[in-house]
């Protein structure tokens, strides 16, 4: 295993819910990274994030890691979920109250069921 590599999987494994983006969370820095951190930001989740642009060697060691080409990428326990278009569909059906709920990971339901309201 890489550096990165090793990096990456201690952070995932270590972490109930990572959200690997550009920027942080609380100054996204591109829109694909902002949409997801605010469905993860309004709905309370507690999570980690890990900005790409901070570690050259993270940026291109998550792609390989995940096997998915695209940033924005969340993980829940360890587990690769998806990048922005997944995690805005499963927001929308509910597949990702359902994620968290069966995984522990509290979140705020009222305010994912207001999210479902707004575009619905």
């Amino acid at each position: 295993m890489t550096d990165a590599n090793t990096r990456i999987d201690e952070t995932v494994k270590g972490n109930d819910v990572v959200l690997y983006m550009k920027g942080t969370k609380d100054m996204p820095q591109c829109g694909f990274s902002s949409r997801v951190a605010g469905v993860l930001n309004y709905i309370g989740v507690d999570y980690t994030d890990v900005n790409v642009l901070a570690d050259e060697e993270i940026r291109a060691g998550i792609k390989e890691y995940s096997d998915w080409p695209t940033i924005p990428q969340l993980y829940v326990k360890g587990e690769f979920v998806g990048g922005c278009d997944i995690i805005v569909e499963m927001t929308l059906s509910g597949e990702l109250d359902t994620l968290f709920a069966d995984n522990g990971v509290a979140f705020d339901k009222a305010a994912s069921d207001k999210i479902r309201e707004a575009n619905g």
